[in-house]
């Protein structure tokens, strides 16, 4: 099977599978999208939407996370990890967002990657699942099992991010990546339980 075919094999198995790809991360628009993805660092999705909305109940926009001090953010994120530095980041990004932009999140890679604590995997959720500008966030799980069909020899998630873009249509770009995350969430974990991940056993 060649890389191509491989390719169309795992886009249509995954459309089978998931038709329908939910955003991970609880959010009501785009600043607690930012938010959510930011804290998401190191942590489980699952931890994140589990203190998020006493978050929000608090400080829903970046000028309401602006006024608060960087301990009563710190407390209501505590759970998680790296909490001392997300909170900084955090307070700092909602000034800024709040200063520069008006309060709101702006839409290009350039100034969303500018703001305290947000790295280019963070940008690209944001323009994607906000804006509904292709993008391919690439996390472990997708440069795992990118790694593991052969699909990239990247060494790092910016040369696999790469590669998923070559071998990709750009118009399933933002589905796709949620769609691998759910498939290695289930079927392959890092580690556990891997005998259900049919898709590996088909195109290897």
């Amino acid at each position: 099977m060649t890389k191509k075919q491989r390719a169309e094999t795992v886009m249509a198995e995954l459309e089978k599978l998931y038709p329908e790809v939910p955003v991970p991360l609880e959010h009501k628009d785009p600043f607690t999208l930012l938010v959510a993805v930011a804290l998401s660092a190191q942590t489980t999705d699952k931890k994140v939407n589990q203190i998020t909305p006493g978050l929000f109940a608090v400080a829903p926009t970046p000028q309401r996370m602006a006024k608060l001090e960087v301990y009563q953010i710190k407390e209501l994120i505590k759970e998680i990890g790296l909490s001392n530095t997300k909170a900084k980041n955090l307070k700092a990004m909602s000034e800024i967002l709040t200063e520069k932009f008006s309060g709101e999140v702006p839409q290009t890679f350039e100034e969303l990657e500018s703001l305290p604590g947000v790295g280019h995997k963070t940008a690209s959720v944001v323009m994607s699942q906000a804006f509904g500008v292709p993008a391919f966030p690439v996390d472990t799980h997708i440069h795992r099992l990118m790694k593991l069909w052969k699909l990239t020899e990247g060494k790092n998630v910016e040369q696999t991010e790469r590669d998923a873009k070559e071998i990709f249509p750009r118009d399933r770009w933002n589905k796709l990546h949620l769609q691998i995350i759910f498939y290695g969430r289930e079927y392959s974990p890092a580690r556990g339980n891997r005998e259900n991940d049919f898709i590996t056993r088909m195109i290897l």
